[in-house]
């Protein structure tokens, strides 16, 4: 490969990402609406500047559209699961049950955003916390914007090593790390560096409601809660690192429980003028509110639990469901500069059954069966659940299948290569700093920390060879970095505000979350720093 890395080269491999944020952050425009310039600007850049012809150009954006439908099949049915949980008056019932589980409205909303989150973030993953928990914590009083934003926040720490270590996984494959001396360490860097951002997480919970008050009152729960579910991954990843943030998210969840009885929790404590909370809306459906238990309000929650434990913890279970999966051939590109896309037989195999869009599909289903059968929605509603969920999910799929082409034509004529390694060039032995903002760069490009491991795990690791870094440590930061990314990733901040009815406020979204997500990467990165020099480099 021949790709010239210059400061021109790099401002235009810039460009596409830089055009996205401003008219996101800065003119306030949706995702649906800012995707598609981000897409012509990638393109046009690519062809005029990076060598690729029509031909790799619409082969990276045909794989950019089978990855969108994918994603898809995620947002589809959770925007349905929420129209059925909604049209049920279940959120009417999630708010009371909460106050009844702890009086304090601050602890409700870190054991739905952060706790309920992480732990579907342990067992499902590509997008499904953000999906289920914004509209549960706005089913509580929060308001849309902000009830996406605490949900991008509680799943982070736990993207990866959650979704069975789908994301450490990758890393492992694409670095080759599997077999060696680098493996522990690794995974000790990366999960010691996700207990920071799960600490960070509680704390920003507790700002965002009510700043300092707040982070008084709250802090023994995030100490708490953040010691068993990082503390407690950091532990088990050392053992299994597939299983680690799964096995603390489900102690942290039942220890939440008795977190709530305590004295400090266990009494009636809200701050009036919570920036967060919406003090006058209605949520949810009064005339069910005598009828409807919590148990049976949460029984699509259930459900979805129980299936992905089944269809996805069960090996003998998961490796029949996994045997069908469909996927499409494609040939070998390069462009003129040598940037090879290899051929794929099966390019980026698809399990329908073990896909997080079927078990969601059958938690609609079965929770939609459920309050049919009990009178919590009336005959004839289906149509509209159905039609508002049609309706939700049009702006949305441009957003995504805009998003993931632009990610995939960027990435296939080396447009992303020529962004981290200009960086690296320039800074040098303090690229280490910087380690965190690569990681934390593929997941806003690509919408996954598996992905960005994948994207630029191997980048990463020949970086710390070149530079004599400890290689342990630049893949844990890599990884962290991913996870904080997470937090900005426009398909996801897409899949929040689509399920609680804000589509097109992205930009919003982006706005309260980012200062978060930079901080949170820019300690990690001074730690890393801090490290290499201690270490001799």
């Amino acid at each position: 490969m021949d790709l010239p890395v210059t400061l021109w080269m790099w401002l235009l491999a810039l460009s596409p990402v830089f055009i996205l944020l401003i008219l996101m952050l800065r003119f306030n425009w949706g995702a649906a609406d800012a995707a598609p310039i981000g897409v012509v600007t990638a393109s046009v850049v690519a062809f005029i500047f990076y060598g690729a012809d029509f031909n790799l150009l619409a082969l990276e954006s045909a794989k950019g559209i089978w990855n969108a439908i994918i994603v898809l099949f995620v947002i589809w049915p959770a925007i349905l699961l929420y129209e059925v949980t909604y049209a049920a008056g279940a959120f009417e019932v999630f708010k009371r049950g909460m106050q009844k589980f702890t009086p304090n409205e601050l602890l409700q909303i870190m054991t739905l955003g952060w706790v309920f989150t992480s732990f579907l973030q342990g067992i499902t993953g590509f997008g499904v916390p953000v999906a289920v928990a914004a509209p549960l914590l706005a089913g509580i009083g929060v308001f849309p914007v902000w009830a996406v934003v605490l949900a991008l926040l509680g799943q982070a720490w736990a993207n990866t090593f959650g979704t069975l270590g789908i994301a450490w996984q990758a890393l492992v494959l694409s670095t080759g790390i599997g077999d060696t001396a680098y493996f522990i360490p690794t995974a000790l860097w990366a999960s010691g560096f996700l207990l920071i951002i799960d600490v960070f997480t509680g704390i920003a919970f507790c700002y965002f409601y009510g700043k300092m008050a707040a982070i008084r009152k709250g802090m023994p729960a995030i100490l708490l809660i953040s010691l068993i579910q990082g503390g407690g991954q950091m532990i088990f990843s050392i053992f299994d690192p597939n299983v680690s943030c799964f096995i603390s998210t489900l102690m942290a969840l039942a220890a939440i429980y008795f977190i709530g009885k305590l004295p400090f929790y266990n009494t009636p404590w809200r701050l009036e003028d919570s920036l967060i909370m919406d003090r006058s809306a209605k949520h949810g459906h009064e005339e069910v509110e005598s009828q409807m238990k919590m148990a049976e309000a949460f029984v699509p929650y259930l459900v979805l639990t129980l299936a992905t434990m089944i269809f996805l913890m069960i090996p003998p279970v998961t490796q029949f469901l996994n045997s069908w999966q469909l996927g499409f051939s494609f040939p070998e590109t390069q462009t003129v500069y040598g940037v090879i896309n290899k051929g794929y037989i099966k390019y980026s195999p698809f399990s329908p059954l073990t896909h997080a869009g079927t078990l969601l599909l059958i938690s609609s289903t079965l929770g939609y069966l459920y309050f049919r059968s009990k009178n919590y929605i009336q005959p004839g509603k289906i149509i509209g659940i159905l039609r508002k969920s049609v309706e939700k999910t049009v702006p949305s799929t441009i957003a995504v299948v805009a998003l993931i082409i632009m990610s995939k034509i960027m990435g296939g004529t080396g447009q992303t290569t020529v962004l981290a390694s200009g960086t690296a060039m320039v800074l040098g032995k303090y690229y280490a700093a910087l380690s965190p903002g690569v990681g934390m760069l593929g997941a806003f490009m690509t919408s996954s920390n598996m992905s960005s491991n994948i994207l630029f795990g191997e980048f990463q690791q020949m970086t710390a060879k070149l530079l004599n870094l400890d290689m342990s440590l630049i893949l844990g930061a890599q990884t962290a970095g991913g996870a904080i990314g997470s937090t900005i990733a426009p398909s996801k901040i897409i899949l929040g505000t689509t399920t609680v009815g804000v589509l097109g406020q992205e930009g919003l979204v982006l706005k309260k979350i980012i200062v978060w997500a930079i901080l949170s990467a820019t300690f990690v990165g001074a730690f890393v720093m801090i490290m290499t020099i201690l270490n001799g480099g």
